[in-house]
């Protein structure tokens, strides 16, 4: 069986050593209201500004708009694409915007140092206008 679903795409230059300056993205799949209804069953987070166009209505919101857990995970993704998930030591993200339905989040990230055997990367979550909606932090062992 085959899918349909567009596929997220990785654009690296996979390396097992990371050095300042790397950088690295990921373009992740369209969030649609099928994709917010799955991921709210999937995380038990059935807040109604997720998947309720009325309920948004309601309190003056246009439309549902992406969880902030849904961009943190493909974030993560991002980083285990880059490297074996062993290697992350930390992972942290501010929440700056919303992701709202029908867009495509662009995930990036870029080494900023590399000291002692690890290697700090800044992290961000974009939109297709720049705004960013996420941004990060993590640490990786560098090899």
């Amino acid at each position: 069986m085959t899918s349909s679903a567009p596929q997220p795409v990785l654009k690296t230059a996979q390396k097992t050593a990371l050095k300042p300056g790397d950088t690295f993205t990921l373009e992740a799949p369209k969030v649609t209201r099928t994709t917010l209804a799955l991921y709210a069953g999937a995380s038990g987070d059935h807040n109604p500004v997720h998947i309720d166009i009325d309920a948004c209505r309601a309190v003056g919101i246009d439309d549902v708009f992406a969880h902030g857990m849904l961009s943190m995970a493909y974030l993560g993704r991002l980083l285990t694409d880059w490297v074996p998930q062993d290697r992350i030591r930390e992972y942290g993200v501010r929440f700056s915007a919303i992701t709202p339905v029908n867009t495509t989040p662009v995930c990036r990230g870029t080494v900023t140092s590399v000291e002692d055997g690890l290697a700090r990367l800044d992290l961000t979550v974009s939109l297709p206008d720049g705004t960013v909606t996420l941004q990060g932090r993590a640490t990786v062992t560098a090899n």
